[in-house]
């Protein structure tokens, strides 16, 4: 049996994921919530350029349509 990609965001809330973004960029935080379209809710978030971290912040919102992958 699959697991369907939303079915595993729902198995990933509350938990650390790395987001990977179009252009190379990265997120990760704690996934707090989502939609349908995949829009992640991240709290407690910093964005990754290169391995490095270059901003953080409490809540983040990510497009859904940026989302390259989401690893637990």
């Amino acid at each position: 049996m699959s697991i369907k990609p939303l079915q595993a965001l729902n198995n990933s809330l509350q938990n650390r994921v790395i987001v990977e973004l179009r252009a190379g960029r990265e997120f990760r935080g704690t996934l707090d919530g989502f939609d349908i379209h995949m829009n992640l809710v991240l709290k407690g978030a910093e964005e990754l350029v290169d391995g490095e971290v270059v901003s953080q912040a409490d809540i983040t919102i990510v497009r859904g349509d940026n989302v390259v992958y989401i690893s637990p």
